[in-house]
């Protein structure tokens, strides 16, 4: 993939989790009467709504990256190894900053 297109996609994605972050920072349990049933109900949702936001940022903040390696003239390459990240991965993942082989390493770190 070009790095336009890579630009286009990233600032495509960044502009849609603006706008997902936004909604879950609101209030995600309205006021309202409450049963004993509801109120565990009401944290489950919170806590749901949570971790979606943490992986929104989390994945705003890769997208960041990403637009940042375009600007410095690396992406495409992985950021461990400094090898082509293969196309395939870049089209599905435009964000990627590390070859399969890497990120599957880290992965195993974890």
């Amino acid at each position: 993939m070009d790095v336009t297109t890579a630009r286009e996609r990233l600032e495509d994605m960044l502009a849609e989790l603006d706008r997902s972050i936004g909604v879950l920072q609101g209030d995600p349990v309205a006021v309202r009467e409450h049963s004993a049933a509801d109120a565990g109900s009401d944290l489950t949702d919170a806590d749901r709504a949570q971790a979606m936001l943490t992986a929104a940022t989390t994945q705003r903040q890769a997208i960041m990256e990403a637009i940042k390696r375009i600007d410095e003239g690396v992406y495409g390459r992985c950021v461990d190894c400094g090898r082509p990240v293969p196309e395939g991965r870049m089209e599905a993942r435009p964000e990627a900053s590390r070859c399969v082989q890497c990120q599957g390493k880290q992965e195993r770190r974890r």
